[in-house]
């Protein structure tokens, strides 16, 4: 099995847990992953959970069909300018509910939780653009800069990793990062970290505790 034909493999498994776990509905949602210059990316019509690897077609990272009897994802555009402006090799898109109701109402999620380092601190949301297209793809590069994550304007969320399984945690964490958000403001005002508090957090990461053997 050639190594574009293991991520037709992984889309299908990712595809599936996304609908699983109740981040996408139907044909919504997208997944990608990349190997040298060729992508692997679900096509556009067919439920995640319904994917077989042949039915994941492959493109070059110019955007031409290079593999595969069905389209491409209709926000693939979207993909290849996050691949050509980070270091990715995997991108997931969501239509998750708590992350779908911040980019309706906000224009970024601010840190409440130290995790949200994770993706890069203030996850930001993505002027909105019809999808699949150049403007779209624009927007949310620009939105990624730096970031693990971005959130895209009345539509959903997209995140990033070295791996599939690397992109699809993000997205898992970016969406519980969305739901605490939104819960709290039921209760109250949620408390946003600090810029000195999340310092804090990175140092603690880079010198954790050491306990001594007896």
């Amino acid at each position: 099995m050639t190594a574009i034909d293991q991520l037709r493999q992984q889309l299908c498994e990712y595809g599936g847990r996304a609908v699983e776990l109740g981040l996408v509905l139907g044909s919504s949602g997208n997944l990608s992953a990349r190997h040298g210059d060729l992508v692997a990316v679900t096509p556009s019509g067919v439920a995640l959970d319904r994917l077989t690897p042949e039915m994941c077609p492959v493109v070059d990272v110019e955007g031409y069909l290079v593999e595969g009897d069905l389209q491409p994802s209709s926000e693939t555009p979207m993909h290849l300018a996050i691949y050509g402006s980070t270091t990715a090799q995997a991108v997931v898109h969501t239509h998750a509910v708590f992350g779908t109701v911040v980019a309706t109402t906000m224009t970024e999620l601010p840190p409440v939780h130290y995790n949200a380092l994770l993706l890069g601190g203030v996850v930001k949301v993505a002027e909105y653009a019809t999808y699949g297209t150049p403007e779209l793809a624009a927007n949310i590069r620009t939105a990624m800069e730096g970031k693990q994550a971005a959130l895209m304007a009345n539509h959903g969320g997209v995140t990033i990793g070295a791996t599939l399984e690397q992109a699809f945690e993000a997205t898992r964490l970016l969406e519980w990062l969305c739901e605490v958000y939104v819960r709290g403001l039921s209760v109250g005002k949620p408390v946003v970290l600090t810029d000195e508090q999340l310092a804090a957090v990175v140092e603690r990461a880079a010198n954790p505790p050491v306990f001594p053997r007896r």
